[in-house]
């Protein structure tokens, strides 16, 4: 099964002698099919690499260190007694009738008792298992794998350095690393598995270290599910009423862990209902907001659609002819992603949560993947990316873009270098091209690292959203006085149109929500004189140049000619109003303005 190329990956490394030291990292708490049943992964990975000449040791937190086969205790007894002793292994027995048996039986019983006082000791447990690893390499005829769970708690990566690890914390990354940097045991046979969510968990003293390798473990692909809602569905006591087939159902669970989807399966056939396709949704969401947390994404369900969007005509079509038909396709016509530029207030948000409620595939609005915690922000990203690979079509949703992705030269942070480079390279993946779309929008498009706004992203389409004009000016100047007036004259238009030069989208918003608060009751228009007053009162914030500023690098920004002001004009000449822009950016700059 495709869930299993990560063991293939994993057996790989050690069978061809690449490290002996490995992490696995992932999607570890799911389950895994072992050909009989699916079973958590440290009996999965015992069951799949069972084999003659190999000793499986499996360490839990809470726990004593285990031997997974019981026949083997003996055997790796007797080589730490022989080892300790100083005996042959060969001539244990014999040597041991001509002396006392007092130190034989000493030494086997502080074995035992090492295997049961690394419960709550794992500073004790880890030193027992790397003098294991000795041991085998002197008197053990078979090779040890070790496993060790919840390596990420037991040599955390805390800080980043060695200032915020307890004295208990500082021995066990010591011995690790010690441990895995020692020839001996990297030119051995023996070799360790740490399990850990992530690799950036664990501490950098170990997961720094070159010999040590990663193995991620994927979220359950569509086979894996499907063949997993079928044995569900075959040996429960209750079979769940499905709305459709099998197979329907694994493709809406993409995301979803093997748990998640045995949970909504064990659910509907407790509760006898059919499982409907808005249920498993709303599971789908829940979970990978949980994944993720509720800080970092959210899934968008706009109420309003592009019909209840006022003015931008030209834009709207766009949307509707080019923009959405790409979103929505796969393969080679797709989009790998757009950005949205244009001064605040311009109405950014709202044209494209219109757009998104359009699209029919799930939007996932994507808040913040910073974190204050050292290696945390890396933890989130490989957390974001896993589920984006999980789920078959879902458009990331980014506003403010330029605070969420900064710079990649020598002035940023480390981690902020690291964040966006990745970010960078997921949205040029060719394996998400068609199945993930990124929409960043932000009023600062020249603020975007020009990796991101290059051809292959989101510099694919960029697109200016600008204050109205024309018709679209005279729409939102209807709209406004609708809301006070039941039959808005032209007159009135034509006024307003005078005393609200410069309004962006946004300001006619404004404008709209104070008039309505003077209007008695609903039945009752406001007179024009009254309307004039009030907007004669309502004074515009003083944001004019900064907004100005703005609309420029939108304009210089844009990759479609045809959504620029002017473009259908025979006279219109593309370098030449370029060149105009950009002179004029550079004196708004001299004036301090940014």
């Amino acid at each position: 099964m495709t869930q299993h190329a990560f063991f293939a990956q994993f057996a790989r490394i050690l069978n061809s002698g690449q490290s002996r030291s490995v992490v696995l990292c992932g999607n570890i708490h799911d389950l895994f099919f072992n050909g009989q049943e699916y079973v958590p992964l440290i009996p999965f990975l015992c069951q799949k690499s069972k084999s003659p000449g190999i000793l499986q040791l499996v360490y839990e937190l809470n726990g004593p260190i285990r031997i997974a086969e019981e026949k083997d205790r003996g055997e790796l007894r007797n080589a730490w007694v022989a080892w300790r002793s100083g005996m042959d292994l060969d001539e244990l027995i014999i040597r041991d009738m001509n002396r006392s048996r007092g130190e034989v039986d000493r030494l086997r019983t502080q074995f035992d008792d090492h295997l049961r006082e690394a419960i709550g000791n794992p500073t004790l447990a880890l030193e027992f298992l790397r003098q294991l690893t000795l041991c085998s390499r002197a008197a053990l005829r078979s090779n040890l794998l070790i496993f060790i769970e919840a390596a990420d708690l037991l040599i955390p990566a805390g800080t980043g350095d060695v200032t915020g690890l307890n004295d208990r914390q500082l021995r066990r990354v010591a011995i690790v690393q010690d441990w895995f940097g020692d020839p001996a045991f990297l030119h051995g046979q023996d070799s360790v598995c740490l399990v850990a969510e992530s690799r950036h968990l664990l501490h950098p003293r170990v997961s720094r270290l070159p010999q040590v390798l990663s193995v991620e473990v994927p979220s359950p692909p569509l086979e894996t599910r499907k063949h997993f809602i079928d044995m569900f569905c075959e040996t429960a006591p209750a079979r769940p009423n499905l709305w459709a087939e099998p197979d329907r159902l694994a493709e809406f669970t993409a995301g979803l862990s093997l748990h998640a989807i045995r949970q909504l399966l064990a659910g509907a056939a407790y509760a006898g209902e059919t499982l409907e396709p808005a249920g498993v949704v709303e599971k789908v969401e829940a979970y990978v907001q949980s994944q993720l947390g509720e800080d970092v994404v959210e899934f968008k369900k706009p109420e309003h659609r592009l019909d209840d969007v006022i003015g931008f005509t030209q834009l709207k079509k766009f949307l509707r002819e080019e923009l959405i038909p790409r979103f929505q396709a796969k393969g080679k016509r797709s989009l790998a992603g757009a950005g949205v530029a244009g001064p605040i207030g311009s109405g950014k948000t709202f044209i494209f949560e219109a757009m998104a409620a359009e699209l029919g595939v799930p939007v996932l609005v994507l808040k913040s993947i910073r974190s204050q915690w050292f290696g945390q922000t890396d933890v989130i990203f490989e957390r974001l990316r896993r589920v984006l690979e999980a789920l078959d079509k879902v458009v990331i949703f980014v506003d403010e873009a330029d605070t969420q992705f900064g710079s990649v030269d020598a002035t940023a942070h480390a981690t902020e270098r690291r964040l966006t480079g990745k970010i960078q390279a997921m949205m040029s993946d060719p394996r998400l091209r068609g199945r993930v779309v990124w929409l960043l929008m932000t009023a600062r498009i020249h603020l975007l690292s020009p990796d991101i706004r290059r051809p292959g992203r989101v510099g694919d389409l960029i697109l200016p959203v600008l204050d109205p004009e024309g018709d679209d000016r005279r729409a939102f100047l209807k709209w406004v006085l609708g809301a006070v007036q039941s039959t808005p004259s032209p007159e009135a238009i034509d006024r307003l149109d005078a005393l609200t030069e410069g309004y962006s989208a946004a300001a006619f918003a404004s404008l709209r929500s104070h008039l309505q608060a003077h209007r008695a009751d609903d039945k009752t228009d406001l007179p024009l004189d009254r309307i004039i007053e009030l907007l004669t009162d309502h004074l515009p914030p003083a944001i004019g140049p900064t907004r100005r500023y703005q609309e420029l690098q939108a304009l210089v920004n844009c990759t479609r000619r045809s959504l620029l002001p002017d473009a259908t004009s025979p006279d219109f000449d593309f370098r030449l109003a370029r060149a105009g822009w950009e002179k004029e950016i550079r004196a708004l700059e001299a004036m301090g303005i940014h």
